[in-house]
C-alpha cells in the first residue's frame, strides 16, 4: 500500500473547518436611492429615476446618477436644494 503525500490528500470542505473567533456577520440597514427619494416626497418611482439620471441628486456631496445606489445610514441626500439625511430602522 501505497502513502500518498499531504498536498495529495483530500482536504475537508471549508465550511467543516473550525473558525475560532468567527463573528457572525451582521447587516447595516440600506436603502436604494430612488426608494428614498419616494420617501422624501417625490411622488413615483418613475419621477425618482428622472431626477437621478437628470443630475439633479446629490449623495453626501457628490453627484450621484445610480438609480439603485445603496445608501446607509447618516447619508445626506441632496435634492432641489433641500438635504435629507438617511435614518432607517
Amino acid at each position: 500500500m501505497e502513502k500518498t503525500p499531504d498536498s495529495e490528500q483530500p482536504k475537508p470542505p471549508a465550511a467543516a473547518l473550525p473558525q475560532p473567533d468567527a463573528v457572525p456577520e451582521t447587516r447595516e440597514p440600506t436603502i436604494h436611492l430612488d426608494q428614498f427619494l419616494k420617501t422624501c416626497g417625490v411622488p413615483t418611482g418613475g419621477q425618482a429615476k428622472q431626477l437621478i439620471q437628470g443630475g439633479e441628486v446629490s449623495v453626501n456631496g457628490e453627484l450621484e446618477t445610480r438609480r439603485r445606489r445603496q445608501l446607509r445610514v447618516n447619508d445626506e441626500v441632496e435634492l432641489d436644494g433641500v438635504v435629507y439625511v438617511v435614518t432607517l430602522s
